[in-house]
C-alpha cells in the first residue's frame, strides 16, 4: 500500500462541483488523516441547538455563536469538542512534531494551536487555558483511500487552516472567507454564485 501524506490540520473546502448536499460549500477541518482514512468536522454548519441544551457545563466556554455545529453526517448522536489554545505558535513543522508535554489536561493537540477537548473532563480543568471552544454533533469520515479519490475527482480544495477558523463568529461566510484569503486562483472561486443558473 502506498503511504498517504497526512493532511491532518488542513482544511478541505468544497469545490462548486461537489454534488453531495452534506458538503455543499462545506469547510472541513481534518482532525486525523492517515492510510486508514480521515476524520474531520464541518466548521460552517451551525444548528439551532444551544450548547447549554446538551452540554450545560461547557456552555460558558463555547464561542459565539453558542450553538452546537453539525460536524458531519456520521454519528450525529455523539459530540466532539474542538478548541484553540491562545498564544500557541500555530501550525508549523516544529509544532507538528512536538510531544503533548505542557498541554492542558483534557486537551489533545491535533495541529498547531488546535486540539480536541475531552468532554468527559471537568470544564474547570481547561477554563483558564482555552481561547475558544466549539461543540460538534457528528463528524465527517472517509475510509482508506476514499478522500484521496475525492481529491483526484476535484471535490475539494486543500488549504492551510488558521486557529480562527475553528471559532469564526460568522460561520455562514467561512467558505468565502477561507477561499478569499488564498494567494492563488482559488481567491476567485470565492465569488462563485450560490446558484450559477441565476448568472
Amino acid at each position: 500500500m502506498t503511504e498517504v501524506s497526512s493532511l491532518t490540520g488542513r482544511l478541505l473546502v468544497a469545490t462548486p462541483a461537489l454534488a453531495d448536499p452534506n458538503f455543499d460549500r462545506a469547510v472541513v477541518l481534518l482532525l486525523d488523516h492517515d492510510e486508514e482514512g480521515a476524520l474531520g468536522v464541518v466548521l460552517n454548519r451551525p444548528t439551532p441547538v444551544g450548547v447549554g441544551d446538551i452540554l450545560e457545563s461547557w456552555a460558558g466556554l463555547a464561542g459565539e455563536p453558542r450553538v452546537v455545529f453539525q460536524g458531519g453526517p456520521v454519528s450525529l448522536d455523539s459530540a466532539l469538542g474542538v478548541a484553540v489554545i491562545p498564544g500557541d505558535e500555530g501550525p508549523s513543522p516544529s509544532s507538528r512534531l512536538r510531544s503533548g508535554r505542557g498541554d492542558p489536561i483534557g486537551w489533545r493537540r491535533v495541529y498547531g494551536a488546535i486540539g480536541l477537548v475531552d468532554l468527559e473532563a471537568p470544564p474547570e480543568l481547561l477554563a483558564a487555558a482555552l481561547g475558544s471552544l466549539r461543540i460538534f454533533a457528528g463528524y465527517a469520515g472517509w475510509g482508506p483511500g476514499q478522500l484521496e479519490d475525492e481529491l483526484t475527482d476535484g471535490a475539494w480544495y486543500v488549504v492551510e487552516s488558521e486557529p480562527g477558523d475553528v471559532s469564526s463568529p460568522q460561520p455562514g461566510s467561512l467558505w468565502r472567507a477561507v477561499l478569499r484569503r488564498q494567494r492563488s486562483e482559488l481567491a476567485m472561486v470565492a465569488t462563485y454564485p450560490d446558484d450559477p443558473s441565476l448568472n
